[in-house]
């Protein structure tokens, strides 16, 4: 029987694991002793979370190589100097790799951190992540509130795998509670790659101006061709309608853009609508390039 005198569990806690799931032992090899992978010695570094029962639901990841192991971060004081910062940039593009390239097929989700829980911008992102989920597709978000916890919760709560790419920012962002797998990062160029390198698509509900610089990169990358193009979902209608507008009647005329380009995205209120066409993209991808690397 539960106890009904037990006080609610605090909206901050972390979420229950999820209790069908078996203890995840460590992977071993042929000699019998513990393989200590790059995610391990990142999470002992305190630089990635990972929820233990999740581990078994990941492509196991490479060990780490020598290489990796060299450019790990010290804390001395020369790394302070922009020459020796760039070691320091290039291990942060190393442990990113090391920790997503075996999360499988993915999609990017943004939108506002300020969403709170009882915003429906907040209910449509949970329920998007709970599809994505359905659907067989990582959710990962930037690991922050609002938008982003409600995306990996509505995946976390659908028993999908929920991946955020947390940024260290001068006000405190903690990684939300319903991640399974978390990475932080320094440097806000080298978490952009990973949201681009992992991901199958973009959803983009209502943001500010970081959800904005998420959206015209992935479209400036994609109208460049420095990346294939995925698809890319913009939700809310009435929200994104004045910028459509502006496109149309500032930029189209004036020339700046061609009309092609508006057709890089798509604006719409139809969470099926998405989830249906991501996951026809990446059938269609996944069956042109079975053996593309991560």
């Amino acid at each position: 029987m539960p106890d009904t005198d037990a006080p609610p569990p605090s909206p901050d806690a972390p979420p229950p694991s999820r209790s069908d799931e078996p203890e995840v032992l460590r992977a071993r090899g042929i000699d019998g002793e513990p393989i200590t992978t790059g995610r391990d010695k990142l999470r002992r570094a305190g630089r990635l979370v990972v929820r233990r029962e999740a581990v078994d639901r990941q492509v196991p990841s490479r060990a780490g190589t020598a290489d990796e192991r060299l450019l790990r971060r010290s804390r001395t004081a020369f790394l302070d100097s922009d020459p020796w910062r760039t070691l320091r940039i290039q291990a942060e593009f190393v442990e990113g790799f090391d920790a997503l390239a075996g999360i499988g097929p993915a999609v990017t989700v943004f939108g506002s951190a300020r969403a709170a829980e009882d915003d429906p911008v907040y209910e449509q992102a949970r329920e998007l992540g709970g599809l994505l989920a359905e659907a067989g597709l990582t959710v990962i978000t930037g690991g922050g509130p609002g938008v982003m916890a409600a995306a990996n919760r509505g995946c976390f709560e659908a028993g999908g795998f929920s991946v955020g790419c947390n940024i260290e920012l001068p006000h405190e962002q903690w990684l939300n509670p319903w991640v399974d797998l978390g990475v932080e990062f320094r440097y806000f160029f080298v978490r952009k790659t990973m949201f681009v390198k992992y991901a199958e698509g973009f959803v983009i509900f209502p943001g500010g101006f970081g959800t904005l610089d998420e959206l015209f990169e992935s479209l400036t990358l994609i109208q460049t061709g420095k990346i294939k193009h995925f698809p890319v979902f913009l939700v809310g209608t009435a929200y994104w309608s004045g910028l459509l507008a502006w496109f149309r009647g500032t930029l189209l005329a004036e020339g700046t853009i061609a009309d092609s380009d508006l057709d890089l995205f798509t604006v719409t209120d139809d969470l099926s609508e998405i989830v249906d066409g991501l996951r026809r993209f990446v059938e269609t991808n996944l069956t042109a390039h079975p053996t593309a690397d991560a």
